[in-house]
C-alpha cells in the first residue's frame, strides 16, 4: 500500500507540487513591489548616490576639459609676452582664461611680482614673495581640480556595503515568509532572494563607476600639479633672470 502511494506521487505532475507556491514576478515593478521598506529605503539611497556620482563625473569633465583647453591657448600666449617684457599683457591673458590652472597660478605670481612695482632693481626679497604667492595659488587650484572627488571615492567605497545590507535584509524576508507561511521550496523564497539580489547588483552598479571615474580624475589631477608646478618654476626662473638684468 506504501509502495502505491509512493508510486502515485512519482507519477504526479509537478505543477501539482508547485501550486501552492505563490507566484512572484521578477519584473522592475514587481521585484519593487515585492520590496520591504527596509530594502526600499536602500534603493533609495543608491539611487541618490548613483545620481550624486554622476554630476560629479559630468562637472570634473567639464571642467578638466575646460582647463586643458584654455591652458593650452594660454602657454604659448603668455610665454611671448613674457620674452618681451609685456607684464601687464600676460596678466591680462591670465585674467581671460578664467578655468585654466596654469592661468590663475602664473597669474598670482605675476600680480606679486609687479605689487613691487615695476621700476628699480629686482631683489630677493620680490622673487621670495612671487615664489610664495605662486605656491599659496598652487594650493588653491589644486582643491578646486579635487572638488566633489572625495564623495565620489566614498560613494564608491561605501556602495557596495549598502547593497549587501539589503542582501541581508532580502534574506532575513525570505526566512520570514517561510516562518509566517509555513511553506517551503523555492517559491517561498524567491521573492526574498531576488530582492537579495537586486540591491547587491546596484550596489556594484553604483560603486563600479565612481571607483574607475575616480582613479581617472585622480591622475588627471596629479598631472595637472606637474603642470603648474613646472609653470611655477619656470616663472621663478624668469624673475632670477630678469634680476640679473
Amino acid at each position: 500500500m506504501i509502495l502505491a502511494h509512493l508510486a502515485q506521487f512519482a507519477h504526479a505532475p509537478l505543477a501539482m507540487y508547485f501550486q501552492d507556491q505563490p507566484q512572484v514576478s521578477f519584473t522592475v515593478m514587481g521585484l519593487w513591489s515585492n520590496m520591504g521598506i527596509l530594502a526600499k529605503c536602500v534603493v533609495g539611497i543608491l539611487f541618490i548616490m548613483s545620481i550624486w556620482s554622476l554630476a560629479v563625473m559630468i562637472d570634473r569633465a567639464l571642467y578638466f576639459s575646460a582647463a586643458r583647453k584654455q591652458s593650452r591657448e594660454f602657454a604659448p600666449k603668455v610665454a611671448g609676452a613674457l620674452k618681451e617684457g609685456r607684464l601687464d599683457e600676460a596678466i591680462k591673458l591670465g585674467d581671460r582664461s578664467k578655468k585654466s590652472h596654469l592661468a590663475e597660478v602664473v597669474t598670482a605670481g605675476l600680480q606679486e611680482f609687479r605689487s613691487f612695482g615695476s621700476g628699480g632693481t629686482i631683489t630677493d626679497e620680490q622673487i621670495e614673495s612671487s615664489q610664495r604667492a605662486l605656491e599659496r595659488s598652487e594650493a588653491i587650484v589644486h582643491a578646486k581640480l579635487k572638488k566633489g572627488l572625495g564623495g565620489l571615492a566614498t560613494i564608491g567605497s561605501t556602495a557596495p556595503f549598502i547593497g549587501l545590507f539589503g542582501t541581508v535584509v532580502g534574506i532575513l524576508n525570505a526566512f520570514q515568509q517561510i516562518a509566517t507561511q509555513k511553506t517551503s521550496g523555492i517559491g517561498a523564497v524567491a521573492g526574498g532572494i531576488s530582492e537579495a539580489l537586486v540591491t547587491t547588483a546596484f550596489g556594484l552598479l553604483v560603486a563600479i563607476p565612481a571607483v574607475m571615474t575616480f582613479n581617472y580624475f585622480t591622475n588627471k589631477v596629479e598631472a595637472f600639479d606637474v603642470e603648474m608646478d613646472n609653470s611655477s618654476s619656470e616663472l621663478v626662473d624668469y624673475f632670477i633672470k630678469q634680476g640679473h638684468l
